[in-house]
């Protein structure tokens, strides 16, 4: 039997930790929750999720300096991101340079996260 996806989120404040897990209910897959930038990294290092969750506006280092990080090293480069902000003009651009895998805007649509999660967890 293959073993479920695990999936770190990284999210400003634990009432949104708690939605994000709910609505990864339909997905098959273990989650673990980071309380900040640099829990994220640590938590990323030792766990080796196959997909973070991570919202942008993280304390201690912010979700875009988190994402540029991640794919900086080669010991989590090939984790799969997909990052959560407000829909702030230039937030998407900056996600991008940061090469995130995906992005989604505030308030989360519990359908398209799971699409988008389902989907970037079958990517290579």
């Amino acid at each position: 039997m293959p073993r479920k996806s695990r999936i770190l989120i990284g999210a400003s404040h634990p009432a949104d930790a708690e939605l994000l897990r709910t609505y990864l209910g339909d997905v098959d897959c273990t989650t673990e929750v980071a309380i900040d930038g640099h829990d994220l990294l640590e938590k990323a290092q030792s766990l080796h999720p196959d997909l973070v969750l991570l919202e942008s506006m993280l304390s201690g280092l912010n979700g875009l300096e988190v994402c540029k990080r991640l794919k900086a090293d080669p010991a989590t480069r090939g984790i799969m991101i997909l990052m959560v902000s407000t829909p702030e003009l230039g937030h998407i651009e900056r996600a991008v340079r940061a090469e995130t895998d995906d992005f989604l805007i505030k308030p989360v649509d519990r359908q398209q996260l799971v699409q988008r999660v389902r989907n970037l967890l079958k990517a290579p």
